[in-house]
């Protein structure tokens, strides 16, 4: 798939999905509002801030697809972390007011129309699940995509299970089941959006992306042909599908544009870092030959 491909496809993706669950979050607080449900009204506020979420995304998708220019000369890639960032707060900020309903329901249970549950919680397992299907190619090459893949797969298992709560009451007529299915979606939003939260911030800080091992790419260079010592290694992320590399080889002898052509080809099928920047040392002359890709 192309570049340009991926970009177009990707931009539908976020369209489609951003429309269908706009709607869907429309009718479920109308719904869980109708039939008193928390439990309803709690996953309205997880769709919603997914929605809000997808919506980031997707900018900070357009905007890292912009070429660089005047003074940012990386082009504004880290737009992809920053909206993780900011998607990870908004999560927090949804489940504290999901819990304060759920708390107050559980000490002051009220009557719930189990039945409207179950059928508007079965559209949300059908909508998240076919917006979940839209970024299974894209979260391959992408991990802005693969969070917004992974949130809506994980939003169609909590509708699934508002849809078991809507059942349980129907058949038990246990008021207490709607609160207790609530904190069960906080824990859920919360054990995702944690680990969002940390790799986000983990990338803000420039630290080593988590699908790669520094210490291989210290190997793979110290192991190629002509490299005597790696050093001075740095990998960052210029995106959250980008990565960068800046090392010092030396090279007794040197190297010349094909080994440097090499190196690149070498670290971007192995790691996928398709940014590097190569300063190759001489012991012999004292030479430095410096190469950007």
């Amino acid at each position: 798939m192309s570049h340009s491909h991926q970009h177009i496809t990707s931009g539908r993706a976020f369209a489609i999905g951003i429309s269908l669950n706009l709607v869907f979050v429309g009718v479920e607080v109308f719904y869980g509002l109708v039939a008193n449900s928390s439990a309803l009204l709690a996953d309205a506020g997880h769709n919603a801030s997914d929605v809000l979420g997808l919506f980031f995304a997707w900018g900070a998708f357009r905007l890292a697809n912009r070429k660089p220019k005047g003074k940012y000369t990386y082009g504004l890639q880290r737009s992809t972390i920053l909206s993780s960032i900011l998607n990870a707060v908004l999560l927090f900020i949804a489940v504290f007011f999901i819990a304060k309903d759920a708390i107050f329901k559980l000490g002051n249970p009220e009557p719930v129309g189990g039945t409207s549950v179950m059928i508007v919680a079965g559209i949300g397992v059908m909508i998240n699940t076919i917006t979940a299907l839209l970024f299974v190619k894209g979260q391959k090459h992408d991990l802005n995509i693969k969070g917004a893949f992974l949130h809506m797969a994980a939003d169609a298992a909590v509708s699934l299970g508002v849809v078991i709560a809507g059942f349980l009451i129907q058949t038990t007529g246990y008021q207490w089941i709607d609160p207790v299915v609530s904190f069960v979606i906080i824990a859920v939003v919360l054990y995702g959006t944690w680990g969002l939260f940390v790799d986000s911030i983990s990338l803000a800080l420039d630290a080593v992306p988590k699908n790669i091992d520094i210490d291989e790419v210290r190997n793979a260079l110290n192991a190629w042909p002509g490299v005597e010592d790696a050093h001075d290694l740095h990998v960052w992320a210029l995106s959250t599908n980008q990565t960068a590399v800046s090392v010092h080889l030396v090279v007794p002898g040197g190297g010349g544009d094909q080994f440097l052509a090499d190196v690149q080809q070498m670290l971007d099928e192995r790691f996928n870092i398709s940014h590097a920047t190569i300063q190759i040392e001489s012991n012999e002359d004292n030479q430095i030959e410096c190469n950007h890709r």
